[in-house]
């Protein structure tokens, strides 16, 4: 009786341990998936749709995906998807249509990217394909491009930070844009806490949208990620500031500098650890104003879903980013 029971056991043992390496060895690592999408985007650009255009489209609906509850993680490598009125058309009685004929006759914009008789939502070829046909209709020029953009998303703050995401895999010529950097390099002495939601009152009642890190006049601040500058100049709250705008729908704004990098400009696209300014203590007033509280970096984050652009609290990123920077000796 007692070898009878151990069977079962072992039998349970002995499942468990393939389903381990069976799962193993189908989760791809993060590299595999990069060059993956990559190899799908190349598979679908052309003369009028290079591969990053389309990249940065799907990345800015995996970005939104991340954040918005009524829109689903579309499962898969891309994370383009599109509405069901829009695959088959709008007066199509069936929602689930795939067929590329009956789809063309209401109107729908679904098309077979793989020959396989289908029009599949789901099939990451038939859904780059469509967004690629859908842009290569405009023109190949970037005007054209963000006209597409316009017709399509219907929304201004959506056109530039798709066209930030491709300016950016464009220069880089990669996907893989995800390294960051603790604000001020780390050799240098510094403090800060968390003291997102604390009150201000200085331009009237709010909450403090950010970390404050506390340096000496002068400390280099450098970029925390990769992105393209914004905004470089004077805020009456911030006093001298930048903002830098990521791949990944985030807005990253350095506050109170003493002064900037003169190198950098607008538009510019830069690294992490860019040193884009110092630290300093302006703000809290008219252009120029200085010394109304001790010198320190503001550093906040905001990020866009697609449909409005909110603040959220950047210290778990600064001491996850600062302990990384740490540990590799930097």
């Amino acid at each position: 009786m007692r070898h009878w029971f151990l069977l079962p056991i072992n039998l349970i043992t002995l499942f468990f341990l393939f389903f381990v390496v069976v799962s193993a060895q189908k989760d791809p690592t993060h590299e595999e998936i990069m060059e993956e999408r990559m190899n799908y985007y190349l598979k679908f650009e052309s003369v009028l749709v290079p591969w990053y255009y389309l990249a940065a489209v799907d990345q800015f609906e995996r970005n939104i995906q991340q954040v918005r509850n009524d829109i689903p993680n579309k499962e898969g490598i891309i994370a383009l998807q599109f509405t069901k009125d829009y695959w088959v058309g709008r007066l199509n009685p069936n929602k689930d249509d795939t067929s590329p004929e009956s789809i063309a006759f209401f109107a729908g914009s679904g098309l077979d990217g793989n020959g396989d008789g289908y029009a599949n939502p789901d099939d990451d070829e038939d859904v780059l394909f469509t967004m690629a046909t859908f842009l290569s209709g405009y023109g190949k020029s970037e005007e054209d491009f963000v006209l597409a953009l316009r017709d399509y998303y219907k929304r201004e703050e959506t056109v530039n930070q798709i066209i930030t995401i491709a300016n950016l895999y464009k220069h880089f010529n990669t996907l893989d844009l995800n390294e960051h950097a603790f604000p001020i390099p780390v050799s240098h002495n510094y403090s800060y806490q968390g003291t997102w939601g604390d009150k201000r009152g200085w331009g009237g009642r709010r909450i403090h949208e950010g970390t404050d890190l506390f340096a000496s006049y002068g400390v280099p601040v450098q970029s925390t990620s990769y992105g393209v500058v914004e905004e470089l100049g004077w805020n009456d709250y911030g006093g001298w500031r930048v903002g830098i705008r990521d791949n990944h729908n985030t807005y990253h704004y350095f506050a109170h500098l003493a002064y900037f990098n003169k190198s950098i400009k607008v538009g510019d696209i830069i690294e992490p650890r860019t040193i884009i300014g110092y630290v300093g203590n302006s703000g809290y007033g008219k252009k120029g104003t200085s010394g109304k509280f001790p010198s320190h970096l503001h550093y906040g984050m905001y990020k866009d879903n697609g449909r409005t652009e909110w603040a959220f609290d950047p210290y778990p990123s600064l001491r996850l980013w600062e302990r990384q920077d740490k540990d590799a000796g930097l």
